[in-house]
């Protein structure tokens, strides 16, 4: 870090990036070399957004096998994809497709060191941001075909519009945001209006990253409740989450219209959450994904014959249900598969036993455990002054709890490190506070 400090703040944070950008192609080009002959992919998910991601580029309806699963994941990664498929063909490499992961984690590295600086100061978002770059985890999400890739940088802007939000008024530096506003709104508009705007931001940013993440589309009531708990000025509170909501709402709306178009029921992500929750909540439920139960429901559904609701629906219901009976007639089960799901997504090593050879058991907990130590302590010292600083530490409790629900893995905490790197950082710099907003 003494070498970054010698560079003007701008150069230092172009470095950083680039070197994330560096370790993250290297990445991608190791991770598709090791790759069988004729393999595309490690994780059946990653087809999934291929194959919905050809149907967009191609004017084909959205489904992934059949007309039967015309809600089967967001839209929003595998119109990336549709893109790129555009651009290069169908026949374009799957590196390609790495290569766009790569930049969306760098970009996410940029997006650690907004929320830094709003937080703290430069020289721990410069800080925040080089360990973010070289954080094993981040290069990891960063190189695979998943729906992490372009969520984790969409989470992190949507903090930095919410922080904005809260802190309007201060002598934070303007970014992006606030140029954006001034187009809309002269800077000597009230700063209220100021404030709303970026609260709407943040919400149309929720959305987005719901587009990719169903998971995601509660994060902002779930920070609201806790809001009215936790800090001082809940009218402030309760104004800027209000305007989230309305720019949440404005994005998932052509979403939510297509799938009641679809199957005449509001559904507000997709029709996976039955399976999902099945998933995780089963006689042989491990706390690892095992999706072989689906073929059973499948087959048992049709065998009742047409119904007047969309197969797909009530193939959704009928998991959902067995999962909910389940855990309704076991809870001692199901307090013993939360603890279970809790040490495999913050375990200090990989889960998988064919992923705990001696070099990648010890690079996974030499960064993992010093990262979640500086963390807490970063953390701790903010406990006098709890919001808005809350909102970056948040998703690790809300991720948390969703899968003490369903499957859990360590692939599931790995946005909201990015997070606490935040405070990693801030613990080894003692960064300053440039806003007194509270």
């Amino acid at each position: 870090m003494l070498g970054v400090k010698r560079l003007p703040a701008g150069a230092a944070l172009w470095a950083i990036l680039a070197l994330a950008l560096t370790l993250r192609l290297v990445a991608a080009c190791w991770w598709q070399s090791q790759l069988a002959p004729g393999q595309r992919f490690k994780f059946g998910d990653s087809d999934t957004y291929w194959v919905l991601a050809g149907h967009i580029a191609h004017g084909e309806p959205y489904e992934y096998g059949s007309s039967d699963a015309r809600i089967f994941r967001m839209p929003g990664y595998p119109a990336l994809l549709a893109v790129m498929l555009g651009l290069f063909g169908d026949n374009m490499p799957v590196l390609y497709a790495r290569f766009l992961s790569a930049a969306l984690g760098t970009a996410a590295v940029a997006g650690v060191y907004a929320v830094a600086q709003l937080l703290f100061d430069c020289r721990t978002a410069l800080l925040a941001a080089l360990l973010a770059a070289c954080y094993p985890g981040a290069i990891a999400m960063s190189v695979v075909v998943l729906s992490e890739a372009p969520f984790c940088p969409l989470y992190l802007l949507q903090l930095v519009a919410w922080l904005k939000s809260w802190q309007t008024g201060s002598d934070a530096a303007a970014g992006a945001v606030e140029r954006a506003s001034r187009l809309l709104a002269h800077p000597s508009a009230p700063e209220q209006a100021r404030r709303l705007f970026y609260g709407v931001v943040s919400g149309a940013l929720a959305g987005l990253a719901t587009l990719m993440r169903p998971d995601w589309l509660l994060f902002v009531p779930f920070v609201g409740v806790l809001g009215l708990l936790f800090t001082h000025q809940r009218q402030r509170h309760i104004a800027i989450v209000l305007v989230m909501s309305l720019g949440l709402t404005v994005v998932m709306g052509p979403w939510w219209w297509r799938n009641y178009r679809q199957v005449h029921e509001f559904v507000p992500t997709t029709l996976q959450v039955g399976a999902s929750l099945y998933d995780g909540l089963n006689p042989r439920a491990t706390g690892e994904s095992d999706m072989s139960f689906v073929p059973r429901f499948v087959a048992e559904e049709r065998d009742r014959g047409p119904a007047e609701r969309a197969f797909e629906s009530r193939l959704d219901d009928s998991m959902f249900a067995a999962a909910a009976d389940w855990a309704r007639q076991h809870p001692p089960r199901v307090i013993e598969l939360a603890a279970v799901k809790l040490v495999r997504m913050w375990n200090i090593w990989p889960n998988n036993p064919n992923n705990r050879g001696g070099l990648l058991r010890l690079v996974t907990a030499a960064t993992y455990l010093p990262a979640m130590v500086l963390a807490a302590i970063g953390i701790w010292r903010q406990r006098g002054k709890l919001w808005p600083a809350a909102l970056v530490w948040l998703p690790a409790v809300y991720l948390t709890l969703l899968h003490l629900v369903f499957v859990s893995s360590i692939r599931y905490r790995e946005p909201a490190m990015l997070g606490l790197l935040v405070f990693a950082a801030a613990a080894l710099t003692r960064g300053g506070q440039p806003s007194s907003a509270r």
